[in-house]
C-alpha cells in the first residue's frame, strides 16, 4: 500500500471492550513507575471518552491524541499506554477473556463477565472482603486506589509485610510531598487500616503520631437566589431539572443520582433519600414548583422502561439485602432509577451490562459550563446548590434544627457553618463605615 493510499484509509471505529484492563495491567512485568504512568494515562483517556460520550476505538484514540497536541501537552506517555491497552485488549479477545464489542448502532448485547476482581493477590483478597461487607462501589474504588498507591510507594517491600510504621511514614509522605489535607490523610488511613487489619488479618499497631497535613477552614460557596435562576436558565432538559432538584431539596449529588421511582413521593410531597452519607435514610421536601415537571419526567421514563423490558435487559443494580430478598426487584418499576443513563454500562463488580443512573461527571460538567455561560464569578459545583439551599432556608427564618434534619447532618455544628455566610448572622450587624 502506498503512502497516499494509506492516508485515505479511515481509522477503525469498531468499539473495543476491555473492562478488565486494570487487572491485566497489574499482572504485567512493569516497574512501579511505568505501572502508575500507564494507569494514569488510560484513566485520562477513558474519562475523556465518558465526557465525549464516545467508545474506545482506534479513531477515538487518534482524536484524543490530536486534542492533546492542540493543547500543547506531551503525547509520548499516552501513546505508549494506549498502545498497550489495545494490544492487550486484542490478546484478551483472542484468548476469550474479553470480546470486541459490536458497533454502537446494533442491538445491545448482554454479556456476563467475571467483573473487576482486582490485580495482585492482596488486592483480590481485599476485593473479596470489601464485597462481603457490602460496601459501596465508590468506597471500594477509594480504598483500592489508596492501597495501590501505598503498594507503589512501598517499592520492593511486599504489601503483605507492611505494618503500622509503614502506614505512618506513608501518611507523613502525603503531608510533606503531596501536601494533602487532613481529611485526605484520614481517608488514606482508613483505607490502609482496612487493608492491613481486615484484609491481611494483622494488627497494624499504633499508627498515630504522624505529621498532619494542611488544615483549612473554608466557608462554603453560596449563590444568591438570582444567581441560582441565572444558572438554571443556562440549563435545559433533565440537567435543568436535576439542578433545580439539588437546590430545591438540598440533596448531595450522589443522593440525587441514586433516587429511584419510589423515592419521589408526590402524594406526600416528600423525597426519600436512601442510604445517604453515613448509610442513613432521611426525608427532604419535594418542591411544589417542580411537581408537574417531575411527574412528566416520570411518565417519559415509562417508555424507556418498557423498551428495556422488551429487550429483556437485566434489572437495575439493587442493594444486596434487597436483591437477596426480592431477586426480581431490579426489573420492577418502583426500583428503576429516576435519572437513568441513556447508555448501558458494564457493572464493574458482576460484569453484567445493565442500565445505570446518569454519571456524576455528566451533571458536573453541565453545571460548570452553565455557570460560565451565566457569567458567575464563583466556582460552581452541584454541591454549591446544596449550600445555597441551606443558607436561603436559614435566611428565610427556618429553624436550624429543621435545616439540620433536611440536610442529614449528624451534628448541628456542621449546619452552623451556613450562618457564617448570611448577610446578618444572628443580630443585624452593619459595617461601621455605613454610619459615617
Amino acid at each position: 500500500m502506498t503512502k497516499s493510499q494509506d492516508k485515505q484509509v479511515a481509522p477503525s471505529t469498531t468499539p473495543v471492550s476491555f473492562p478488565r484492563w486494570r487487572e491485566v495491567l497489574h499482572n504485567e512485568p512493569f516497574s512501579p513507575e511505568q505501572m502508575r504512568t500507564h494507569e494514569g494515562e488510560i484513566f485520562a483517556f477513558l474519562k475523556h471518552l465518558k465526557q465525549a460520550r464516545r467508545r474506545a476505538s482506534v479513531a477515538s484514540v487518534l482524536e484524543y491524541l490530536r486534542s492533546l497536541e492542540e493543547q500543547g501537552k506531551p503525547t509520548e506517555a499516552a501513546r505508549a499506554a494506549l498502545r498497550w491497552f489495545f494490544l492487550a485488549a486484542a490478546h484478551q479477545a483472542q484468548s476469550g477473556a474479553d470480546q470486541i464489542a459490536p458497533p454502537a448502532e446494533s442491538a445491545p448485547v448482554i454479556r456476563v463477565e467475571q467483573g473487576d476482581q482486582g490485580g495482585p493477590p492482596w488486592e483480590q483478597q481485599m476485593v473479596t472482603v470489601l464485597r462481603t461487607r457490602h460496601l459501596k462501589w465508590r468506597t471500594e474504588e477509594a480504598y483500592r486506589g489508596w492501597a495501590r498507591r501505598f503498594a507503589a510507594w512501598l517499592g520492593d517491600k511486599p504489601v503483605e509485610a507492611a505494618d503500622g510504621n509503614d502506614i505512618r511514614r506513608y501518611l507523613e509522605h502525603l503531608a510533606v510531598a503531596g501536601k494533602v489535607s487532613v481529611s485526605t490523610q484520614r481517608q488514606a488511613l482508613n483505607a490502609l487500616i482496612f487493608l492491613v487489619r481486615e484484609t491481611l488479618g494483622r494488627d497494624p499497631g499504633d499508627c498515630s503520631g504522624y505529621r498532619l497535613g494542611r488544615t483549612e477552614k473554608r466557608i462554603p460557596v453560596v449563590l444568591s437566589q438570582r444567581q441560582c435562576q441565572l444558572l438554571f436558565d443556562q440549563l435545559s432538559g433533565s440537567h435543568r431539572l436535576m439542578a433545580q432538584l439539588l437546590y430545591g431539596a438540598g440533596l448531595r449529588l450522589m443522593e440525587l443520582l441514586r433516587l429511584r421511582i419510589q423515592d419521589v413521593q408526590f402524594e406526600q410531597g416528600i423525597i426519600v433519600v436512601r442510604q445517604g452519607k453515613g448509610g442513613k435514610d432521611r426525608v427532604s421536601v419535594l418542591p411544589e414548583s417542580l411537581r408537574a415537571l417531575l411527574m412528566e419526567h416520570r411518565e417519559q421514563l415509562r417508555l424507556l422502561y418498557d423498551e428495556d423490558r422488551q429487550a429483556e435487559l437485566p434489572g437495575v443494580w439493587l442493594p444486596p439485602a434487597v436483591e437477596n430478598k426480592i431477586p426480581t426487584a431490579g426489573t420492577q418499576w418502583p426500583w428503576q432509577w429516576f435519572f437513568p443513563s441513556r447508555q448501558l454500562a458494564i457493572d464493574p463488580r458482576s460484569g453484567i451490562q445493565r442500565r445505570h443512573h446518569i454519571q456524576d461527571a455528566t451533571l458536573q460538567n453541565a453545571i460548570r459550563k452553565a455557570a460560565r455561560a451565566a457569567g458567575l464569578s464563583q466556582r460552581v459545583t452541584p454541591h454549591t446548590l446544596r449550600h445555597s439551599f441551606a443558607t436561603h432556608l436559614l435566611a428565610g427564618g427556618a429553624d436550624i434544627r429543621t435545616v439540620q434534619e433536611l440536610l442529614g447532618h449528624a451534628d448541628v455544628a456542621t449546619t452552623m457553618i451556613y450562618t457564617h455566610v448570611l448577610n446578618r448572622p444572628g443580630l443585624a450587624v452593619h459595617s461601621p463605615l455605613d454610619n459615617l
